[in-house]
């Protein structure tokens, strides 16, 4: 039976390095020691002015094609996760369709926070399943540092730029998407918000600049840290249940980089060995639905992840968000 086959996977962070030392030079009132205590972020990518989030995904995409072994045209469908497109209209795909040069292929934003990477799987894994399309690939990317008060110490420490990607097809070679589950809550949506600019809320004016109704609110950090540690586990969960495997069974959870303390915090609850999680914040911080997409290309080409290891990987964003993929991997290497 053919199933849904990862077959390649990329992902691009900026040059540009912005360390913990570097925001305390800023003025902002904060140390390298009280910032990776709270949150294991060393550093963050930050993309120049002229780089929007479809040029982050663009340079992704070649790479997952590379090793996927196919061009643009080969393409029937692209999607990309972001809360940072290029502009409100038109979709941050098109732009990078238009970039790769793929007019054959159907292209739309997927809009779910840190959770998008799995979304877009999961978007894909119906498209290929129901067979109209063949060849799916699906870009995370955002530019989070253009949201941040730079100002706000409890926010603007966390956030870094990149974008990461993946294409899949249905076939019967390949490491397999065993499941993927995503959710929703929007009832309980109104801890992390980015206001500014949306129907709900005045036009963009001098008043609402002032405002800062266009920068990335985090409310109530400790409740978001709560709730997120239980929809991560939730997530693992039903990842496991679904395929009769035990947790003990997974090889690596390659999760979205949110905190460290949260991951230190599930592997204690859930008897995980910590070492299983593999981690990029400290280097990259926390890039919403890029992340787990970078660290998860990340750990295929280091050779972190071997022949018929199980991996997981569990989200949770704003919104409320979350939902995770699990993943056997194969005896061909990707690289």
């Amino acid at each position: 039976m053919e199933t849904v086959r990862i077959i390649g996977t990329g992902s691009y962070v900026p040059p540009k390095v912005l360390t913990n030392f570097d925001l305390e030079k800023m003025g902002l009132d904060t140390t390298d020691e009280w910032i990776v205590q709270r949150t294991g972020i060393r550093e963050r990518r930050v993309a120049d002015p002229d780089v929007a989030t479809s040029d982050l995904g663009y340079e992704a995409s070649l790479k997952a094609l590379d090793m996927a072994g196919l061009t643009a045209k080969d393409l029937d469908l692209i999607l990309v996760a972001t809360i940072t497109p290029d502009m409100c209209c038109p979709a941050s795909a098109n732009w990078l369709q238009g970039k790769l040069d793929a007019p054959q292929a159907v292209t739309f934003d997927i809009t779910a926070a840190c959770s998008g990477f799995i979304f877009g799987l999961n978007v894909a894994e119906q498209y290929l399943k129901n067979r109209t399309c063949r060849y799916v690939l699906v870009v995370a990317a955002e530019v989070m540092t253009r949201t941040v008060n730079w100002k706000d110490r409890a926010t603007c420490i966390l956030w870094g730029d990149g974008a990461g990607a993946a294409v899949l097809t249905l076939g019967k070679k390949g490491p397999e998407i065993l499941s993927t589950h995503i959710h929703t809550d929007g009832a309980d949506g109104q801890d992390l918000l980015l206001p500014g600019g949306g129907s709900k809320t005045t036009p963009i004016s001098h008043e609402s600049v002032d405002k800062g109704r266009h920068f990335l609110n985090l409310l109530e950090a400790n409740l978001s840290f709560r709730v997120a540690v239980k929809y991560f586990m939730e997530s693992i969960k039903e990842a496991v249940r679904f395929n009769r495997v035990r947790i003990q069974d997974i090889d690596w959870f390659i999760p979205h980089q949110a905190n460290i303390r949260m991951f230190r915090y599930i592997s204690k609850s859930l008897e995980i060995p910590f070492e299983k999680f593999y981690l990029t914040l400290q280097k990259y911080g926390n890039i919403s639905s890029a992340s787990c997409a970078i660290a998860f290309d990340e750990a295929i080409r280091r050779e972190y992840i071997r022949p018929d290891d199980l991996v997981c990987l569990p989200v949770f964003g704003g919104g409320l968000t979350w939902g995770s993929a699990l993943i056997r991997w194969s005896s061909e290497s990707l690289v």
